[in-house]
């Protein structure tokens, strides 16, 4: 079995924390605000393998309470401001921070398992499933009476 050449771990989750395919760079990884492109529009990579899964919003989870906890605290100590002005400014900027962070975090994820040849992205994997889950056969008797697979 031949080696496979190495991929580079950071340029792939640059890439991916960039909102773009690990592999060239080039194209979009995402086709929504978290649903990921089957395969690259530029490179035609494919995408679909990726189980990012839950890890993308534990690490914004973790993220954002190490950025909001300390500036709360430090206000908190600073101006001991009404409880209504915690609420309205903490509130907030936590829901934002976690909604911007999601998708770069997913993508740079993203990188680090096309990097790593994780979950599919390696073609000599035995348990690499050989097309994405849209283009499979649906079970005939799933399928209504006259359709055609997708």
């Amino acid at each position: 079995m031949a080696q496979m050449p190495p991929r580079s771990i950071g340029m792939a989750m640059m890439n991916g924390l960039r909102l773009r395919c690990p592999a060239c760079g080039e194209g979009k990884l995402f086709c929504g605000y978290l649903k990921v492109n089957e395969h690259c529009p530029s490179c035609h990579e494919e995408l679909w393998h990726q189980r990012a899964d839950d890890a993308p919003p534990y690490m914004v989870i973790t993220l954002v309470g190490h950025i909001v906890v300390p500036l709360l605290l430090a206000v908190e100590m600073a101006f001991r401001p009404a409880i209504w002005i915690h609420l309205v400014t903490w509130l907030p900027m936590t829901l934002v921070l976690c909604l911007v962070l999601l998708p770069p975090v997913k993508g740079a994820l993203i990188g680090y398992q096309w990097a790593m040849r994780m979950h599919g992205f390696d073609p000599a994997d035995p348990e690499r499933e050989p097309t994405p889950p849209s283009r499979r056969d649906l079970p005939k008797a799933s399928q209504p009476a006259g359709a055609r697979p997708l």
